[in-house]
This record gives C-alpha cells, sequence and structure tokens, in this order.
C-alpha cells in the first residue's frame, strides 16, 4: 500500500525522490525546497493532497520520501507549503496551559490500561492502544488508522486499519523505523465513505493532519480524534538494521521483529527464520543504535509531543535519585496528556468506563523523566540559528514559544547546538552513509 516500506531496501546513493518528477511534469517547488533543506519528515501529506502525482517510497538511506509522478497544481504546491512539517508549523494556545517545553495542554495524569495483555503489549503503559479501544467501542469510530509492523519487511512499518481487540493488541508496541501514515488517506477514506475514523500517528503527522484538515474542513467528520505519542525521532531502515546485526543476525533471516513491548520498556526482538530470538534492551538499541540513525528534521522538530492531537501518550518513567529516568524492566505507566476539550472529554469517558486507570500528574516532573524532548526544545533555536547562517532552508515555525525555551538553556549549550548544525548543514546533499 502506499506509504509502507517495500521489502527491498535501496542502494544506498542516487538522487533524493523529492527532487525527481516524472513523466515531464514540472516539479513541485514545495517538494524541492524540502529537499533542498532534507527537511521531509516523511508523513506522507503530501501525497494525501496530490493523490496520483505524488508517492511516498523509499530513499537512501531509508526513509520514506516524496516522489513527484504527475503534475501538481499551483493550488496543491501552495497547500502543500502550508501542511508539509518540514516547512511550516503554526500552534495557537487558544487559552490553555501552555508550557514552553510542552506545549499547549489542559490536563495531564499517569496510568495505565485496565486491560492487563493491552498493558504488557504496549511500550509503555497500554493508555493509547486502551483509548484506541475505547474509541471502536463506545462507537465513538468505526476504525483506527495506525502503524504496524510491515509483514514484508520485519524492520518497517505499514499503515493498518484496526477495528477490534485483536487488531490493536497486534499492533501494540513502539515502532522505531519510518512510516508515512498520511499517503493514502484519501483512498481509505473513499473505501469506507461510511465510516469514521481516529488516526494514530507520530507529531509532526499529526501537525500535517490538523493543517489539512482546516485546508479540507469536510474531512473533520470523518477524522474526529487524532492521537499522537511523544516521539524522539524516526530512524532509517539502516538502523533497524544496525540493531540486528548487534544482535548476531541479518535482515535476510528474520521473520519478525519487535522494537518494544511486551514489557515496559520491552526489550528489541529479532525472531530469526528458525524459531530462535535475540534481544537487547531498550537502553541499548535506541540509545546505543537507533538514535544514532535519526533523520535530519528531527534533529531540528519544534514538537516532539503531539502539539496538534486531540490525546497524547508517552512514557512515565520511574527516575533515579538524580532525577534521570529508570529503564530497569516493570509494569508500564503511561502519562496521558489532554490537548484539547475532544480529548479530555474522550479520557474521562474512558475512565468512567473503566478503561484506563489514572491519577494525577505534576507536570513540573515531566522535565526529569522526558529528558531528550526538554533538552532538544531548548536547543531549536541555536540549531536554526545555526541552519539559516548555513544557507539552508528554515522551517515556519510559529506560536511554538521557543524563544522562551531557549532562555531556559546555557550560552555553552547554545553554541554548542548552534556549530553542531553548522557541520551538520554543510553534510545536506552528500551521499547518505550507510
Amino acid at each position: 500500500m502506499s506509504g509502507s516500506a517495500p521489502s527491498a531496501l535501496p542502494s544506498p546513493r542516487g538522487p533524493h525522490p523529492a527532487a525527481v518528477s516524472r513523466g515531464g511534469a514540472a516539479p513541485s517547488r514545495s517538494l524541492a525546497r524540502v529537499a533542498r533543506g532534507d527537511l521531509c519528515a516523511g508523513c506522507g501529506g503530501c501525497a494525501a493532497l496530490a493523490p496520483g502525482a505524488i508517492e511516498m517510497t523509499v530513499a537512501p538511506p531509508g526513509y520514506l520520501r516524496p516522489r513527484q509522478t504527475g503534475p501538481v497544481s499551483a493550488e496543491q504546491d501552495a497547500a502543500i507549503a502550508r501542511i508539509c512539517p518540514g516547512l511550516t508549523q503554526i500552534v495557537e494556545a487558544a487559552g490553555r496551559i501552555d508550557d514552553p517545553l510542552w506545549g499547549p495542554y489542559l490536563e495531564m495524569r499517569s496510568g495505565h490500561a485496565a486491560d492487563a495483555a493491552l498493558r504488557h503489549a504496549g511500550a509503555s503503559g497500554g493508555a493509547l492502544s486502551m483509548l484506541a479501544l475505547h474509541l471502536l467501542e463506545s462507537g465513538r469510530v468505526e476504525a483506527v488508522l495506525a502503524t504496524a509492523a510491515d509483514p514484508d519487511l520485519p524492520i518497517g512499518n505499514a499503515a493498518v486499519e484496526l477495528r477490534d481487540r485483536d487488531g490493536i493488541l497486534a499492533a501494540a508496541g513502539s515502532r522505531y523505523a519510518p512510516s508515512a501514515p498520511l499517503a493514502d488517506l484519501r483512498a481509505r477514506l473513499a473505501a469506507a465513505p461510511d465510516d469514521r475514523f481516529a488516526v494514530i500517528c507520530k507529531p509532526c503527522d499529526a501537525a500535517a493532519l490538523r493543517a489539512l484538515i482546516a485546508e479540507e474542513p469536510g474531512l473533520a467528520p470523518r477524522i474526529p480524534v487524532i492521537l499522537s505519542f511523544f516521539c524522539a525521532g524516526v530512524p532509517s531502515h539502516a538502523g533497524g538494521r544496525a540493531v540486528l546485526e548487534a544482535l548476531g543476525t541479518a535482515l535476510e533471516r528474520t521473520a519478525a521483529f519487535r522494537f518494544r513491548g511486551m514489557g515496559w520498556p520491552g526489550r528489541a526482538t529479532a525472531r530469526d527464520l528458525s524459531g530462535t530470538e535475540r534481544s537487547m534492551s531498550y537502553h541499548d538499541s535506541w540509545g546505543g543504535i537507533l538514535s544514532r540513525h535519526v533523520q535530519h528534521r528531527c534533529k531540528i522538530c519544534p514538537d516532539g509531543t503531539g502539539t496538534a492531537a486531540d490525546l497524547v501518550c508517552a512514557d512515565a518513567w520511574e527516575s533515579d535519585e538524580r532525577g534521570y529516568p529508570v529503564f530497569e524492566e516493570g509494569e508500564g505507566t503511561s502519562l496521558i496528556v489532554a490537548r484539547s476539550e475532544t480529548g479530555r472529554a474522550i479520557l474521562e469517558a474512558a475512565v468512567a468506563a473503566g478503561r484506563v486507570e489514572t491519577r494525577p500528574f505534576d507536570p513540573a516532573a515531566l522535565a526529569a523523566i522526558q529528558p531528550g524532548q526538554r533538552e532538544r526544545r531548548r536547543a531549536l533555536l541555536a540549531r536554526l540559528a545555526g541552519l539559516a547562517l548555513a544557507g539552508r532552508p528554515v522551517p515556519r515555525y510559529r506560536g511554538l514559544r521557543l524563544t522562551a525555551a531557549a532562555r531556559q538553556n546555557t550560552p555553552a549549550r547554545h553554541l554548542r547546538n548552534f556549530l553542531g548544525m553548522l557541520r551538520r548543514a554543510r553534510r545536506i546533499g552528500r551521499a547518505p552513509r550507510n
């Protein structure tokens, strides 16, 4: 399906797909700008805006990128520029609590799924999976569009429609690989014209989807709920390959691969064709390998916390005496953030129905247990300055309180992030390293 990863990975060299058009069509100016700055998040929003003219394909070293296959009208190109999270993101607090690090919200709680199997299978308490099931069983939606393992590529992802508990249970757990859940959105809506969809997606996908709905308000009744999660970045397929190599196996010998889940935080686990399983800790798989393969756009992401979603879930880590998160295996606990009145009403209904068990959460504790999100937000203004000085396109971010977040950083850290982005910007456009 469109937006899913193919079974064969590409050569590590070749033109960036976003810079390529076929059939004599004039190249999209928006896609060309994205390509020049390596700003693509891989959400598939451009393909949703121009179906039949833009498709998502795998680009070296294993990211999903748009390829223009037909003419894109001036109106479509302008709309792409308005919804693409690599080019723009606008957030309005609209009377909500507006934290410089975590964005606008109405309420934060911690908790977990009341369903023990969903809590175990999910990467962090199963609250997101449980909320999705509540939406289905309460009749709020008929389907949930989410991301699951690609059956043809164990380290890859595919967009899937979930319509019952079995489907949600099978898809539970984090997937640290590229996904483009919006790419075939129109085809899915057209195939089920009477169905309402909840969408579970990355924060950048949620931003693009919310902007797409603003462009086309008729989509709002079809997609009444957007769910998201805290995202530390999207690693390439090369990252998945590196985990397999560290486990002493290879992709061609792998029957199934799980990045996380089946516990908290859950181990990265590969099962080979003979049924033998190999695994490593989350600390080693994400911290030691996958985080090194995160795409450039994620380094300048203004919103890893899902500000455009109605409800957002994350890890509510235990912390040590220094306040740093502890990654020892245990029963999962989710942070649950209601960002809209729709989200708060859904959460309250799920709690009342006994689907999710929650307790109060102090937002002041969040900076300690989510250090990656904290530091990226504090560093962003300096990174954007480095990108601008290097002459690269800079995304247009509005309403994200980047100056207030930057004030929380030291001059030394600003300088380090500024110089680091200068070096990184000079590498944009070079042949990627595998």
